[in-house]
């Protein structure tokens, strides 16, 4: 998700947080990707009808009007979206003498897998919230002679995408074979292995945009011999290469486990790159850079700003403010934690920093 997309998201999600229904009679409804609306609408209104047997009055009506205000909603697309869709509706005031129906759509960045439907004294978020939290993903590869496993990591989710077993023989030779000859043996069959490694990373890896880098595990040094097969393009992804026992689906895993001080520093990288680079402009070419909440701001009417730099310590609403007005004027924005010293730096600089197309003094 980009700045934009994650604070649409994070909004929304404070804003249904904040609402509570006296009983259960706020209704979530995920639509996964691929799958038809009109299923969903048809599973709405049968829920209707079986709400009527709602004993309680105003909850009946609440849970039948939030239903049909979904419904509606829903109509007015003639398509599911790319990526699914995700609606709420329910009483919105805070009023107990008065009702105020709603319904909030939000058409997801990354596919829906899940199909819901819910009534409860709380819209269901879960789901949008463990999209805030997906990171970039990671490619795993662990392996040694015999066994070969490649995965991914998204997020803390960690999925095997495919197992690979070798035709290496084992230590011990056919009676007859010489020494030698079943060595030469061993050493091609390791290496079509490799290759065959390789080539599932490639097919895996080498198209995936989304990876930021790649950790490689296993056994003694085999692993490190398999580098010589892999693509070159990947090879440069590689963050580290580490020991590791298990060379199956649990090896993924003991890698992850193994790595987290170089999938953290992975992570924040770019940030880093970005913080440094206005440091150094900072001394190098203070014409080209500015801080403060006044001067950003001039630099931003100005059309001058070509890097908005927000620290994710200042208030949501500021935030939203200054990204919607950065990105009308043409500026790229970025959003900057305070889990790096150079980040920390950005917060004590009035959280708010710009690199610049041309200086402005």
């Amino acid at each position: 998700m980009n700045t934009k997309q994650k604070h649409e998201l994070k909004k929304l999600i404070r804003e249904l947080s904040s609402i509570r229904g006296r009983h259960t009679e706020l209704v979530s409804v995920y639509v996964p990707a691929g799958y038809d609306l009109n299923k969903i609408i048809n599973h709405l209104e049968q829920e209707q009808g079986t709400a009527s047997n709602i004993k309680d009055a105003r909850t009946r009506k609440n849970v039948i009007d939030s239903l049909e205000r979904a419904i509606r909603h829903l109509r007015l697309y003639k398509h599911n979206p790319p990526n699914g869709l995700a609606v709420f509706s329910g009483n919105a005031s805070d009023n107990e003498s008065k009702i105020d129906i709603k319904v909030w759509s939000f058409e997801p960045p990354q596919p829906l897998n899940s199909r819901l439907y819910r009534c409860d004294q709380t819209f269901i978020l879960d789901i949008l919230k463990e999209m805030m939290d997906t990171k970039e993903c990671f490619g795993l590869i662990v392996m040694d002679r015999r066994e070969g496993t490649i995965g991914l990591l998204k997020g803390t989710r960690i999925e095997s995408l495919m197992s690979l077993t070798s035709g290496v023989p084992g230590k011990t030779r056919a009676g007859g074979q010489s020494s030698n000859r079943f060595a030469r043996l061993r050493e091609a069959a390791a290496k079509e292995f490799y290759n065959r490694i390789a080539d599932v990373a490639k097919e895996k890896f080498l198209g995936n945009p989304d990876i930021k880098g790649i950790l490689v595990g296993g056994p003694g040094p085999t692993k490190e011999d398999f580098l010589m097969y892999m693509n070159q393009q990947l090879k440069d992804k590689i963050i580290g290469i580490l020991d590791i026992t298990y060379t199956d689906e649990s090896g993924l895993h003991e890698l992850v486990d193994k790595g987290q001080d170089l999938l953290a520093k992975e992570e924040i990288i770019e940030e880093k790159k970005l913080l440094n680079d206005f440091f150094t402009r900072l001394v190098k070419d203070p014409e080209k850079v500015t801080y403060g909440a006044k001067e950003v701001e001039r630099a931003l009417d100005m059309g001058a700003v070509e890097k908005l730099l927000i620290s994710d310590s200042l208030d949501e609403i500021e935030i939203e403010r200054l990204q919607e007005k950065a990105e009308a004027l043409g500026s790229n924005v970025f959003l900057i934690s305070t889990e790096t010293r150079e980040g920390v730096q950005l917060r004590d600089f009035g959280g708010l920093a710009a690199i610049l197309r041309y200086g402005i003094n």
